[in-house]
């Protein structure tokens, strides 16, 4: 009891914090953010070794299936408890701040060695892009743990793909910080197990196994957020560009957008980020660039760690697409439920941007039971999008 109600304090005296936030948080980040993150990814690759493995080159961890099992029954476990049927929601990027209508545009620009999978000619992709906030709960937006998450489904991709529950779309799964939260599927299945006890920041802190260098890495892009339409986000795990090359992602975004929190450092709405979003979509188009990220590191640039951040030093982001949001209202109660027979998986691709490394190879099985598990529980059957979709 003493432990969980340090635990709430500290959480609650986090929820204070949130509202001064945005008073100070842009200096500090300006000034502190990167000198900071370049020293605590000093410390985190001092503890590493280098294994020997080539480019985009993968190797299975001890026990990965048990921590697999381990991740989906904690989270399982913690939908039962915490939902009731009818209302189940997904354990992680877990609150709907909107799905909106949008479309992806291949550049004609982009060098050879990019031209793999959908990038490999000019086109454009109808997309449902869905904006979330962080899960396992649906707080005001005010009292979240300041992360964001974008999920861009193309549709119309043809060609084969690693699920086969839908047959014309390519996922690409991306949230506001560089890195992941935890470093491998051994810490998740840990990081899982204190969330379900209800005390997820005793995980970064536990003396027996500590993960302090994450939750500080983590902490320089967790903030009050103001809206999602101009956060930039990162895919944190590789995948293949092609064989033989691995690549990461980051969705940049190229509009000004309508950030004003009102009430501020009092309670603001309590979903004022999805108020945000609609105003913004209300008044202009929306633009993002899909950017592309070559290994050239098999060391520095690891597959098997997500605490690292690949240096953009050794490579930088390639602008590989256009995103467009054009104006639009999205906040219908038909169209804001799209979302609850959406199911985002990285593994919805093409054979050529197959994910990488233990974290993605977990996420396969993991998001297909725990969707599943969702979607029939509620009764709110999963469906493969075409972009027709019509709301009243």
């Amino acid at each position: 009891m003493f432990w969980q109600r340090l635990h709430d304090l500290i959480v609650s005296l986090l929820h204070v914090e949130r509202r001064f936030e945005p008073f100070f948080r842009p200096a500090v980040d300006a000034v502190l953010r990167e000198p900071s993150a370049a020293l605590i990814q000093y410390l985190i690759n001092r503890q590493r070794r280098d294994e020997g493995l080539g480019l985009a080159e993968e190797k299975r961890q001890p026990d990965e299936e048990q921590h697999l099992q381990s991740m989906i029954d904690s989270m399982a476990a913690y939908m039962r408890q915490h939902w009731q049927p009818g209302n189940y929601q997904r354990t992680g990027n877990t609150k709907t701040h909107g799905v909106v209508r949008g479309e992806v545009t291949i550049r004609d620009d982009l060098p050879p060695q990019f031209r793999r999978g959908v990038f490999a000619e000019p086109k454009t992709y109808r997309a449902w892009v869905r904006f979330s906030g962080p899960g396992p709960d649906w707080p005001r937006d005010i009292d979240d743990v300041g992360f964001v998450s974008c999920a861009i489904k193309l549709m119309g991709v043809p060609g084969p793909k690693l699920l086969d529950d839908e047959k014309l779309t390519q996922d690409f799964l991306s949230i506001c910080t560089p890195t992941f939260v935890t470093p491998d599927t051994r810490a998740n299945a840990k990081l899982q197990a204190w969330i379900l006890k209800g005390r997820p920041l005793w995980y970064f802190a536990d003396l027996s196994d500590s993960h302090l260098l994450d939750g500080l890495m983590q902490s320089w892009w967790n903030k009050t957020q103001s809206n999602p339409l101009g956060e930039r986000y990162w895919s944190c795990v590789p995948y293949l560009l092609g064989e033989g090359q691995a690549m990461m992602y980051s969705v940049y975004p190229r509009s000004k957008v309508y950030r004003h929190i009102p009430r501020l450092p009092l309670r603001p709405p309590d979903n004022y980020l999805r108020d945000n979003m609609v105003r913004t979509l209300a008044e202009q188009d929306v633009d993002f660039d899909l950017m592309l990220q070559l290994q050239t590191d098999p060391f520095r640039m690891p597959i098997e760690n997500a605490a690292v951040r690949w240096p953009e030093k050794l490579s930088p982001f390639v602008p590989a697409a256009r995103l467009h949001i054009p104006r639009q209202k999205f906040d219908t109660p038909a169209q804001l439920a799209l979302a609850n027979n959406l199911s985002y998986n990285p593994w919805h691709c093409l054979p050529e941007h197959r994910p990488l490394g233990n974290q993605s190879r977990a996420r396969k099985r993991m998001y297909w039971e725990l969707s599943r598990l969702r979607q029939q529980v509620n009764k709110t059957p999963h469906i493969e999008p075409t972009g027709d979709e019509v709301f009243d």
